[in-house]
């Protein structure tokens, strides 16, 4: 059982075969066994050491992959989500933008900026750190193994600020910027098909909103002073001067939830993991800064936390339910578990990586390896002996699978590798067929044969 499980993770290894290169391959499958073998500060070199293959072949091999491979993270990234979208439900694709940052120190690092860190900041005291800021987008994967669901990033861009920009002669681009490049680069892999996009306040903005593709229908948090019109009316004829895109001024949220004539509805809804009974106020109104001339779906929500006691949210879909829409936005958690995962469990934030090249690659190769393993997860291994959990007399009511459950399943798998084993599967990768080319569309992909253990 245990070499079965093993043969399936390296065959969904071969994702990666197209947009890499033959020798980029071979080092790849190293770093990936070791990558995830490790269990204390990730870096390439350790995965060497925990390989066995340190003093085996030269280090420098290995970094280059990083370095001065020919593959772009995009690509690695269209090939993963081919895969995770053999396990989505037809209907729309539930998908989350927002950024993180990791912690990193040194003189020549490429891309080092100071920025604000959100967990340990409050709304009085900004604390900030130094590092690489990250803007991720994911893929949200319901499971039926488990209660909770993934999010799984698929593209990645570096944020550098102002000051680093000017150093190194780059061009500023704000997050919301990039996001939208995200967002406009997997619109064009998933073509027509509806996106749910969920983001916090940050991202709902005009940068964003601007131009969205009809497709694309935007989940996200509002000032409860934000300024609120209804819709224009009709143009009259025979009147000069452009004619007008909004209507009357409607009461601002905080206002609406303070007006007694305006009764509290109630709906339940699945937030966060819980069923609950939610109060709120909801309208329909344009939010003409943030978003335009489009019609927004408005809901008011009555919470016992804060000073103002509201929370505000829309949807760009006016149509849309509110419990919907409500479930829909609580979805965006699930990147901010992402973080915590890659951080804490994976590295995300440990490579010591200084060029360009290497630091633009290596933090998106860490995100892809823990999607990876979530989709090699619910294909072959729940359910197996593997995945059981080690017994814990004081945990006796644990029912959800986490990440740190499936990372154990995986170094279970790949446990009875030794250094030759290895590195025989990087001479294994010298007959596998390299497509030549760029690679344009993921329909493109070639139907090769499972990846096997022995040349």
């Amino acid at each position: 059982m245990a070499q079965d499980l093993l043969t399936t993770l390296l065959a969904s290894l071969e994702v990666f075969r197209c947009p890499l290169s033959r020798p980029g391959f071979a080092n790849m499958l190293v770093l990936f066994v070791g990558w995830v073998r490790t269990t204390g500060l990730h870096a390439v070199t350790e995965t060497l050491v925990t390989t066995g293959v340190a003093g085996q072949r030269h280090h420098e091999a290995f970094h280059r992959f990083f370095s001065r491979g020919t593959w772009s993270p995009d690509s690695l990234g269209m090939w993963l989500w081919r895969r995770i979208d053999t396990l989505l439900a037809p209907g729309a694709i539930q998908v989350v933008i927002d950024d993180t940052v990791a912690s990193k120190k040194g003189q020549h690092v490429f891309g080092l900026g100071n920025h604000i860190d959100p967990v340990r900041s409050t709304a009085k005291r900004k604390i900030f750190t130094f590092g690489h800021c990250w803007v991720v987008l994911a893929v949200i994967l319901p499971v039926p193994w488990c209660k909770n669901t993934f999010a799984l990033p698929i593209l990645f861009r570096l944020y550098t600020n102002p000051k680093a920009c000017a150093k190194t002669g780059q061009t500023y681009r704000k997050k919301t910027e990039l996001a939208r490049d995200m967002i406009d680069v997997f619109v064009s892999w998933v073509g027509p098909r509806r996106v749910d996009l969920a983001v916090d306040s940050a991202y709902g903005n005009d940068t964003i909103t601007r131009g969205l593709p009809a497709s694309v229908v935007l989940f996200g948090s509002m000032r409860p002073d934000a300024v609120l019109t209804e819709l224009p009316p009709p143009a009259q004829k025979h009147r000069n001067g452009r004619p007008r895109v909004r209507g009357a001024t409607l009461p601002k949220p905080q206002d609406l939830a303070q007006d007694k004539t305006t009764p509290w509805l109630t709906c339940q809804a699945t937030l966060y993991g819980k069923t609950k009974t939610v109060e709120y106020k909801t309208l329909c109104a344009q939010w003409y800064r943030a978003c335009g001339i489009g019609l927004l779906r408005i809901v008011i929500v009555r919470v016992e936390t804060g000073k103002i006691g509201i929370r505000v949210f829309f949807c760009t879909d006016a149509t849309i339910a509110v419990r919907t829409l409500l479930e829909g936005y609580a979805g965006r958690w699930t990147i901010e578990v992402l973080f915590r995962n890659l951080k804490q469990f994976f590295g995300f934030g440990d490579s010591s990586a200084r060029k360009r090249a290497a630091v633009e690659r290596t933090a998106p190769f860490v995100g892809y390896v823990y999607a990876l393993l979530i989709v090699w997860f619910s294909q072959h291994a729940q359910g197996d002996s593997l995945a059981q959990p080690p017994v814990r007399p004081w945990y006796t009511h644990k029912r959800s699978v986490s990440f740190a459950d499936i990372l154990r399943t995986a170094q279970r798998a790949l446990a009875p590798l030794s250094s030759a084993e290895v590195l025989d599967l990087a001479s294994c990768s010298k007959d596998l067929h390299k497509t030549r080319g760029p690679v344009a569309t993921p329909s493109a992909q070639p139907a090769g044969a499972p990846f096997q253990l022995t040349g």
